[in-house]
């Protein structure tokens, strides 16, 4: 967390900060420090499921000069994890900013300097701050939901042609679960690497029978996979990764407010690969 923490505390004019879970006292009290010396600090955080877990967190914001508020109704869950600084940098999450978890579970966060995606995020910032409707510009690569993300990652899975490699907290999307598996039976090695649950058991199955490697981590393992990550055809010319908040679940791609990014940088692209090959040797493969 410390660039995140850093990207805070380095703010001159205004932040913006939309999290879905927020239970990290340091990083409430970077946000309250900011607003005491002049900053205009905005945050919007989820009410509906995590409402009372982000009790705490917007008592304290709002008795320190912070502009907090609940995310509106108009999304089934606001479970975007973004933030902006000045209007020049912002980060998009996997994680959420609960502290009690950063130790034990494996997350992503993309540092974005591109003018276009900080504008684009902005602008999408004020109307859901506002409640307002609102058409999130794509920016130069960015994955929204619920307007693009579900056809936007399936391009993604539909485009590999040598490998897909990928991490995700659920796998209930029937569309995305049909993806994945037809892409090992036109010959993509496919490696997934998730945390096991029962509720996916026949995903798995379904996945395991097509061809794909399926590595798990027990719920108690000493990891928990939480990130949300693909990366497709490492090493091509046309190589791409996704990072971002959605989850495998139709909710997540069709309801939910979330965003994520699509990366075509031959370094970050092989950091991504390289931690889902070490998290996926580290896990056992599904035994059904």
């Amino acid at each position: 967390m410390e660039p995140i923490y850093t990207l805070v505390s380095s703010a001159r004019r205004w932040v913006d900060l939309t999290m879905y879970e927020l239970e990290d006292t340091h990083a409430e009290q970077l946000l309250a420090a900011d607003a005491d010396r002049g900053v205009d600090v905005r945050v919007i955080l989820n009410a509906a499921y995590t409402g009372s877990a982000n009790d705490s967190a917007f008592a304290y914001l709002h008795g320190h000069g912070v502009h907090v508020t609940w995310a509106g109704p108009r999304y089934a869950l606001t479970h975007q994890k973004t933030l902006v600084v000045d209007g020049l940098v912002a980060a998009i999450m996997t994680l959420n900013w609960t502290s009690r978890y950063y130790a034990d579970t494996r997350d992503v966060a993309v540092i974005d300097r591109a003018p276009e995606d900080v504008s684009a995020i902005a602008t999408t910032f004020d109307a859901d701050y506002g409640g307002a409707q609102v058409d999130p510009p794509a920016g130069a690569d960015l994955v929204w939901s619920p307007t693009t993300s579900l056809p936007d990652l399936l391009g993604l899975i539909n485009g590999a042609t040598h490998e897909l490699d990928v991490e995700n907290e659920e796998m209930a999307n029937a569309e995305v679960t049909a993806a994945i598996p037809a892409a090992a039976r036109r010959g993509v090695n496919v490696e997934l690497c998730m945390t096991d649950s029962s509720s996916w058991a026949t995903a798995f199955g379904e996945l395991v029978a097509a061809g794909v490697h399926v590595r798990l981590y027990s719920p108690d393992a000493a990891l928990y996979i939480h990130a949300k990550v693909i990366v497709r055809d490492p090493g091509a010319r046309d190589e791409e990764a996704f990072v971002g908040s959605q989850n495998f679940s139709t909710e997540s791609l069709r309801y939910n407010r979330e965003l994520g990014i699509v990366l075509d940088g031959a370094s970050l692209i092989d950091q991504l690969r390289t931690m889902i090959q070490r998290d996926a040797g580290g896990a056992a493969p599904w035994s059904g």
